[in-house]
């Protein structure tokens, strides 16, 4: 095969950040996905309606000329968010909110911190059909860290999916072989997004020959059991398990230094990794499913129309990009050979 067509894609679970960081990850996932779901961990956080069609408008200004992006926004959830910010932001347009544990990722720590008193508000959610974005993992200290996600399932999301039957529920960026059969034997308001770090690396490409602060990424990577487990669902073509790059931009130096940043700036290459990935399961008959049906179906959003295609080629990701602050940022699998690239029209 030399060229792959597909439905024009989505990305279902997207970090942009903010300001001068926009003029690069706009265009950068504008170039192949029509729209994606933008993460509202910002500083301070988008907690209502307002906040979060403003930060829209800078996404749009951020747009090259002439592309349609089309930002779907989201709500970040905290222990004060009412029953009346979602009806609000239901009725601005806004698709999703998004409930991270406090302090389980990066500007999460306004983030809920007693998920139980949040039920009121999934309670509303359900009923004005707004989806619940979860990232799923426990925050205990007592916790190892990569049991966060198996312990949340136990703890918490068993208990919101018993609770809420009709409340449609992403569990976003899974790890685990566990997160996976969880939703795979869920009913059908439950779904989840995979990343291409989780799909094409495991732990020990963090930490075998000295820690690799560029594939540091929370949920953290796991053993590779669970990439396999998850590079199996994929294959199967189950349309419960759909794109959600969690593309997380840093600087190189907030990455190198005592700070750790966690994230991974997938962006860049996003659809041509996934491509690699499919390729190697022998499964590029699934990718389009994957990556262009399966989430708006799930949304109850229209398929795109349009295709991109991409082109069966070698190319090597570059070790760093400049952004428009004239910082370097080392993109998710630099130095690595991939075999598709999109073709530009």
């Amino acid at each position: 095969m030399k060229t792959l067509t597909i439905q024009t894609p989505d990305d279902w679970h997207l970090h942009l950040r903010d300001g001068d960081m926009l003029p690069e990850t706009v265009p950068a996932t504008a170039r192949c996905f029509k729209r994606a779901i933008v993460m509202p961990n910002l500083v301070p956080p988008v907690t209502n309606a307002e906040m979060a069609m403003a930060y829209r408008q800078r996404i749009l200004d951020a747009r090259p000329e002439g592309n349609s992006f089309d930002p779907l926004m989201t709500l970040f959830l905290t222990n004060n968010t009412s029953e009346q910010d979602i009806i609000e932001a239901k009725a601005a347009g806004i698709v999703a909110a998004k409930m991270y544990p406090a302090g389980a990722t990066t500007n999460s720590s306004a983030a809920v911190k007693q998920l139980e008193a949040m039920y009121p508000v999934f309670e509303v959610m359900q009923e004005q059909g707004m989806l619940l974005l979860v990232h799923g993992e426990v925050t205990d200290h007592h916790i190892d860290i990569f049991d966060r996600e198996k312990e949340f399932i136990d703890q918490k999301m068993v208990h919101i999916v018993k609770n809420f039957p009709n409340l449609k529920v992403v569990f976003e960026h899974i790890t685990t072989a566990d997160a996976a059969q969880f939703v795979q034997e869920a009913g059908d308001n439950i779904a989840a997004t995979i990343t291409p770090q989780h799909l094409l690396l495991n732990r020990n490409d963090l930490l075998v020959g000295g820690v690799r602060p560029h594939n540091f990424c929370l949920p953290v990577l796991k053993r590779n059991t669970h990439q396999e487990a998850l590079r199996k669902v994929v294959q199967s073509g189950s349309p419960k398990f759909f794109l959600g790059t969690d593309s997380a931009p840093h600087a190189k130096e907030a990455k190198e230094n005592a700070c750790g940043c966690a994230g991974c700036y997938s962006a860049w290459s996003a659809i041509e990794l996934y491509a690699h990935v499919f390729e190697e399961l022998d499964a590029l008959d699934k990718l389009e499913g994957f990556a262009s049906h399966y989430g708006p179906d799930f949304y109850g959003l229209e398929r795109n129309e349009g295709t991109i295609t991409l082109v069966r080629e070698d190319w090597t990701i570059p070790d760093e990009i400049t952004l428009p602050n004239d910082k370097p940022i080392v993109p998710f699998f630099a130095g690595h050979t991939v075999h598709w690239k999109l073709q530009q029209s």
